[in-house]
């Protein structure tokens, strides 16, 4: 295998990171090469149509146009959002990604045309954001809704993507001056000593030193990380919102080295953790290693939902308190499940640990991916875990309805660029060897180990590693154990071996050959899951998990049609998985037994007296679950996650 995939992550040789990703990577076959066939083929070659119907490249066209008249008015902005040019950089590092792992001409050209018009539309200083540009108002000059940095983030992050999938420095140079302007501007005793609103150039910086070695980017993230948490950005409402968020809306009330839990709005938080990580890799401070360590324990033991989704309050997009986790009032936005993504493997490779692989592997196959329709053509902004058979939801963007864009278009990008860097999250080389942290069919390699990975996961738990080329003398193959798997086996050409295990790790370690086959099988069975006491939201009740995947109930797969919220789940009940090669694109279903309640429990005043009438209780029926990440691709109805166990008061 001769594939060379360099992803949006490639620490430098200095960095304190035991784990650097593989440099060879690909997806070939199975459940993750169909979800990104379907990316390539219809969401990214659909985008610069959605991009040019939502005004954002005529934005760029009105820039650039600008730029060649002296004195001309200004055109006007399209659009509702002062940073939908973000839509456009993350389109662009999605196709870029794509075009890294396969060639393709006319997406190339795209590619190359959506690039000029951003070059052209830079100003001569260095400075780019369109709708500033357009008339919006006067440049840094509102930093707490403006979004400028966020969108030089996105456009850096974009820039380094084609550079590394072309070699070309056009988009790069175009990054590098606006970097350099940034520089110009901010800092203590610039004209601008404060943050962005919202996080996100701090990651991008970092990768832009670690594709240019040019130190001063590194001390710029060092910069805005440390300058967050002091109370620096103004406060007052947003144009559309009446109310001031606070300042811990965007984590400008402590700063991250002495934060002890994650709060304000989850994207924010998040996109600022991954860049704290990153600038943990580079300079080895281990204060703020110790900060990520944290805070990521704080939102995975506190705030986080089954499916791996954050972000429980619609209001402001936030973070709820400990353990406020509702299952029906569930923001969960798509974007923050990506958040969780990118700041678990950044910390995946600052640790070498095994468990944020865990979260990535459940957030991935649940709460990432329920937000993309199995058509690639809508999408969920929001993601929650129940969804009532006649909701009174807020129109627009936030609906539990799949939809084919978004007036805040951040989140279809933002799936696409995920999707198409995947094999960037898979495998990873340290000093002894090859890691493999997910699973998935197709071909790992570097440092001195390169396999082919076959499996049929998340339907079927054998995963068979063959080795196709090693160096001579031992090296290490080591292969993840997900959290929720008890019962597993390992053998190494047929034959059985324990696999020294240690922080969730199972090591192979020989001097391999070419034809050397490592095969893991994980038990799958379906199983009830329940929660923490303390998340009040869903006490007596349980949910059917199975592998990696959350399963839901939706009214349609369900004998008769009954609504979701009246049936209770039976868990003394066998669970029984049954393939369904037609449904949904091919799933697993996982059977289980319920009970309809008798009918005068259903009407009247809902209160009772305990221990008075009768318990949860009636006609005994078969339920069918589906994976999470597909429900609502076969239009509006009642689901949900977490079922009331039959027989209780």
């Amino acid at each position: 295998m001769n594939t060379v995939f360099s992803g949006p992550v490639r620490p430098t040789p200095g960095a304190l990171s035991p784990l650097r990703p593989a440099v060879r990577a690909r997806v070939e076959g199975g459940f993750w090469a169909e979800r990104r066939r379907v990316n390539a083929e219809v969401s990214l070659a659909e985008g610069p149509k959605r991009l040019e119907a939502a005004g954002n490249l005529a934005n760029f066209r009105a820039a650039a146009f600008l730029r060649t008249q002296d004195g001309a008015v200004p055109p006007g902005f399209t659009g509702d959002f002062q940073f939908q040019d973000s839509d456009v950089y993350k389109w662009l590092e999605a196709a870029c990604w794509q075009l890294a792992d396969t060639p393709d001409e006319e997406l190339a050209a795209e590619v190359e045309t959506v690039v000029g018009l951003i070059a052209a539309a830079q100003r001569e200083d260095g400075y780019l954001q369109t709708y500033y540009q357009l008339g919006g108002g006067e440049p840094w000059t509102e930093l707490g809704w403006g979004h400028e940095l966020y969108c030089a983030g996105h456009l850096i992050q974009a820039a380094v993507a084609h550079h590394r999938a072309t070699g070309s420095d056009r988009l790069l140079d175009v990054a590098r001056r606006l970097a350099d302007h940034i520089h110009s501007v901010f800092g203590p005793g610039r004209q601008v000593d404060t943050v962005c609103g919202h996080p996100e150039v701090e990651t991008a910086l970092v990768e832009l030193y670690r594709t240019t070695s040019e130190r001063q980017h590194l001390e710029l993230a060092r910069y805005f990380v440390d300058r967050r948490g002091h109370g620096s950005l103004s406060s007052g409402a947003d144009r559309g919102h009446d109310r001031d968020p606070g300042p811990e809306y965007w984590q400008d009330h402590t700063p991250v080295r002495e934060a002890d839990e994650v709060t304000g709005h989850a994207v924010r938080q998040l996109y600022l953790l991954a860049g704290a990580a990153d600038l943990a890799a580079e300079t080895g401070d281990p204060e703020l290693s110790a900060a990520v360590r944290r805070l990521w324990r704080d939102m995975v033991t506190t705030k986080s939902y089954l499916t791996g989704a954050v972000g429980s309050r619609h209001d402001w997009e936030a973070f709820g308190d400990a353990h406020e986790l509702p299952a029906d009032r569930a923001y969960a936005e798509t974007c923050a499940a990506i958040a969780s993504i990118h700041f678990s493997w950044r910390m995946a490779l600052l640790t070498g640990e095994a468990h944020y692989s865990d979260l990535i592997e459940r957030t991935l196959f649940n709460g990432f991916l329920a937000g993309a329709g199995l058509d690639g053509r809508t999408w969920l902004y929001v993601n929650p875990l129940h969804h009532r058979a006649r909701a009174h939801e807020r129109p627009g963007d936030q609906s539990a309805h799949r939809t084919p864009w978004f007036r805040c278009a951040c989140c279809p990008p933002n799936v696409m660029r995920l999707l198409a860097s995947l094999p960037h999250y898979i495998a990873t080389t340290g000093d002894d060897g090859l890691y493999l942290h997910q699973y998935a069919t197709g071909g790992y390699g570097g440092d001195g180990l390169t396999v082919r990975v076959a499996t049929d996961y998340p339907w079927d738990g054998t995963v068979t590693v063959t080795v196709e080329e090693a160096t001579t003398g031992p090296r290490t193959l080591a292969l993840r154990v997900p959290g929720w798997c008890t019962r597993y086996t390992l053998t190494v050409n047929g034959t059985p071996v324990d696999g020294a295990g240690e922080s969730g790790w199972l090591r192979v370690t020989r001097a391999f050959a070419p034809g050397d086959t490592v095969r893991l099988d994980l038990a799958m069975p379906p199983r009830l899951t329940v929660a923490s006491p303390r998340v009040d939201a869903v006490r007596g009740c349980a949910a059917i998990e199975r592998g990696p995947l959350v399963y839901c109930l939706e009214q349609t797969d369900q004998p008769g049609g009954p609504d979701p919220d009246d049936l209770a789940l039976d868990p003394g009940a066998p669970l029984t998985v049954h393939r369904q090669p037609q449904l949904l694109g091919g799933v697993t279903t996982v059977s289980a037994v319920g009970t309809l309640p008798v009918a005068s429990e259903s009407a009247g005043w809902p209160y009772r007296p305990l221990g008075t009438g009768e318990p949860r209780s009636g006609e005994r029926v078969a339920l069918t679950a589906v994976p999470y990440y597909a429900w609502a691709n076969r239009g509006a109805g009642a689901m949900r996650v977490w079922l009331p166990l039959a027989g209780r008061d």
